[in-house]
């Protein structure tokens, strides 16, 4: 025989008060009148007896379907997609909200963002596979919409990136700080936001420690380990060799690392390396361990979900939205064992 279900009556029998004060308290409502102890008591008791409220009955009350869509833009085939969805589903969660994930490719969003429409979710995140501009698909126009890892070229949406400008410093400052001054920075080829910011990083972090951007030692390659392999070998082979390299992303740190190897240069002994991405199986797996600037993925998730949130319960006019430019999150250091003072 099923056990029998608990029902709102007995939570309210067990905390010692009515089957209304019950339902405001554990939905929220704002002009309840019941003081802390009260609230306590009352979901103390929820909890003893395993009760959670019916969220599809509340979701119809408020013409919500308390779902969330998630829009990966192939971001779920990558290392990085984890990090992005577990701080939208993380913070979805404290919302009571629940997160619907499709994953799609570039040329499938617009009818994908239709599907998820149709789903009756009740706002979108959109997350692309890198930081680029985006012109998010219209159909997204009619629905509550954040975009994930790039910006908007309409201004339509909210939008939420990595600083990578700051990023680069924070490599940079790195390096600096360790005493290098003649550094190498391996580049990526593709026109995209982080190969433009990270280069002004670059430039920035040496201007301002007073020093001259010598542009030989910037070198640009395919975003690979074999382009990281390239480049550093070419700056490596040189008899004004730098002291240290700061690469576009740690795959191409990777590339660096075995440039070295060949040239018999130990890291970081004879030669720093820092990288960028913090893809862990990498950065943790190369001897010795990288030091590279993280992605804020799981805060760019979370970031978003929580905007989206703000859209739901007070949704601005077109004008506000247009006025407020997308929002950059920091990139922080992570220290590893590849970057000591330059050797003498």
């Amino acid at each position: 025989m099923a056990p029998r279900r608990v029902g709102i009556k007995d939570v309210a029998a067990e905390a010692g008060v009515s089957v209304t004060t019950v339902s405001h308290i554990l939905n929220d409502v704002d002009f309840l009148r019941a003081s802390d102890e009260t609230r306590e008591r009352v979901k103390d008791a929820a909890r003893r007896l395993g009760y959670g409220p019916n969220r599809m009955a509340r979701g119809l009350r408020m013409q919500r379907s308390e779902m969330i869509g998630l829009l990966s833009e192939e971001i779920a085939t990558t290392p990085h997609a984890g990090r992005i969805i577990l701080g939208a589903q993380n913070a979805a969660r404290r919302h009571g909200l629940t997160l619907v994930i499709i994953n799609t490719e570039r040329d499938d969003v617009a009818a994908n963002a239709t599907a998820l429409i149709r789903q009756q979710v009740d706002g979108v995140l959109y997350a692309t596979m890198y930081h680029r501009e985006i012109t998010p698909p219209t159909e997204l126009d009619v629905i509550p919409t954040v975009v994930i890892d790039a910006t908007d070229s309409t201004r339509k949406h909210p939008a939420v990136a990595p600083d990578e400008r700051s990023g680069a410093r924070a490599a940079m400052e790195e390096l600096l700080t360790a005493g290098h001054r003649r550094i190498g920075f391996i580049n990526n080829v593709d026109d995209v936001p982080a190969t433009r910011e990270r280069l002004a990083g670059y430039t920035e972090s040496l201007l301002e420690a007073g020093l001259d951007v010598d542009e030989s030692l910037v070198r640009a390659a395919p975003s690979e380990t074999p382009g990281g392999y390239d480049a550093a070998r070419a700056l490596l082979q040189r008899p004004d060799r730098p002291t240290a390299l700061f690469c576009y992303n740690d795959r191409m740190a990777m590339g660096a690392y075995r440039a070295a190897a060949e040239l018999q240069l130990r890291i970081p002994t004879d030669l720093s390396v820092v990288g960028f991405d913090n893809q862990e199986l990498i950065a943790e797996g190369l001897f010795p361990a990288l030091t590279t600037v993280a992605l804020p993925h799981y805060e760019m998730g979370e970031w978003a979900l929580e905007r989206l949130v703000e859209l739901q319960n007070d949704l601005p006019t077109r004008e506000q939205q247009q006025a407020v430019g997308p929002v950059f999150l920091t990139c922080p250091i992570v220290r590893r064992e590849s970057v000591a003072a330059p050797s003498q």
